[in-house]
């Protein structure tokens, strides 16, 4: 059973040496989370205490406006000794985002081998799969006996990000294969590496786009993947612990701006106040004057409200469902894309759902608004004697408007990728707003229709 070890009160009460003695028995996420925890000062005595391969471990599993603020704190020499020792993805991950200045004083602390791998890895594009992948594999040639790849296998696989797969590459460096350890294990080990080889392998080309990396992983179920060049010549891996990384930030992406807020790149309590509400500002502003259009159109219709104020009842009740609809519609969309689910050809398959689903949801809406104008009348008059045209005026409205909604909240996604955008950024309440617009217009619209030469 896992006892819970309070590291701050240990620091609180002077009990250092104790401390020092326990902390390789915290299991690392633990300790991490705890060292989030801590003022500043309190984390600097307790990466002191740590052993080396602790603290570079913790600091791995810390998110990075935390990792800023100790590495600053430690000297030269302890400062060498994490990055160092780091693994070359998370180090990559960690230095893309730091101001030029403080990543040149921090590159010249690595030593010449790990400052090589840094730069190489930096140099490839923001969200590429070459800002992820790692050096660190089991490599053979395939003129190599079984008996020597088990043994080479022994020699540095303590080193290796993982020892799930082998891969076999010429004298060049081009990716020939990639085996798992279990068919060396289960081989003759006098047998040649190219006696089991099938040529067939799968690989990530070192500019491709994380996202579509995820895809992959996801697809075919796999622990790491070979990353290659142009030429095919195999530069590094990639593994699911990466990915899972990818997916959580592409989906905390996702939610923030569907919820109409541009993307956090930090967690909500650390991020400064001001940066927060520049990434909100916008979309408010945006969203504000799109309002705006909605009570042009209510002016619009500034006759019709006079000659029957009635009407203006229900207007809350009529755009709240078509943006509602289209908020919905939006969100599904979104993540079917997302997952794969649903791709740009898709389009017209996603509209005739959507045009029969938009249409049985607004009768469903449009009958229960029917028969509540239907039961007040037992109750007041205030909807007065063509309270039966208002309730025919309000149901088909919300037909109208419930389908509307679905149909729009749908296709922007579709129009967003199509231009090359994320379809993401088709935000529910921007989507709500703009039906907000036209559903005044077809209420309107529709209660002209059937009120004309009664109360209109």
């Amino acid at each position: 059973m896992h006892v819970e070890i309070n590291v701050k009160a240990f620091l609180e009460n002077g009990h250092l040496d104790e401390l020092k003695g326990i902390l390789s028995s915290i299991p690392i996420p633990d300790l991490a989370e705890q060292v989030s925890s801590l003022e500043p000062e309190k984390r600097k005595v307790l990466f002191d205490l740590m052993s080396l391969d602790i603290g570079k471990q913790v600091f791995e599993y810390l998110p990075p406006p935390i990792q800023k603020t100790i590495i600053q704190q430690l000297d030269h020499k302890e400062a060498a000794q994490i990055l160092n020792e780091m693994a070359p993805d998370d180090r990559t991950a960690f230095l893309e985002d730091l101001p030029g200045q403080v990543l040149k004083n921090l590159i010249r602390l690595l030593s010449e081998e790990e400052r090589k791998v840094t730069l190489s890895l930096l140099g490839y594009p923001p969200q590429s799969v070459g800002r992820l992948m790692t050096p660190d594999y089991i490599m053979v040639k395939e003129n190599f006996t079984i008996a020597e790849s088990l043994k080479k296998i022994r020699d540095i696989g303590a080193n290796s990000e993982t020892l799930d797969a082998v891969y076999v590459t010429d004298l060049d460096g081009v990716l020939l294969d990639d085996l798992h350890v279990g068919q060396l294990l289960l081989s003759n080990p006098e047998k040649k590496i190219s006696d089991i080889m099938d040529r067939s392998f799968l690989a990530l080309r070192v500019e491709q786009d994380q996202e579509d990396a995820l895809k992959t992983f996801s697809k075919y179920h796999r622990v790491a993947l070979p990353v290659i060049d142009q030429n095919n010549v195999m530069l590094g891996i990639v593994t699911v612990d990466d990915m899972l990384h990818v997916s959580k930030e592409e989906d905390t992406e996702d939610i923030h701006k569907i919820g109409a807020v541009e993307a956090l790149d930090e967690p909500y309590l650390q991020i400064p106040i001001l940066k927060m509400i520049s990434k909100r500002a916008g979309w408010l502003v945006i969203l504000f004057l799109s309002e705006m259009l909605t009570a042009t159109a209510m002016g619009f219709f500034e006759g019709e409200i006079a000659k029957a104020v009635v009407l203006a009842l229900f207007v809350p009740l009529i755009i709240s469902s078509g943006g509602n609809s289209g908020s919905q519609a939006t969100t599904l969309i979104i993540r079917a894309m997302a997952l794969g689910e649903v791709r740009l050809k898709d389009w017209w398959r996603v509209m005739s759902r959507e045009i029969r689903s938009g249409f049985m949801l607004g009768v469903i809406l449009g009958v229960i608004g029917f028969l509540r104008i239907f039961a007040w009348t037992f109750f007041t008059d205030i909807y007065g004697p063509h309270w039966l045209l208002l309730a025919v005026t309000v149901g088909c409205s919300l037909i109208g408007v419930v389908l509307w909604g679905s149909l729009t909240g749908s296709m922007l996604p579709f129009l967003l990728r199509r231009l090359g955008l994320d379809p993401a950024t088709s935000s529910a309440p921007f989507v709500a707003t703009l039906v907000d617009v036209t559903g005044l217009i077809i209420y309107f619209s529709v209660g002209y229709f059937f009120l004309r030469g009664t109360i209109l």
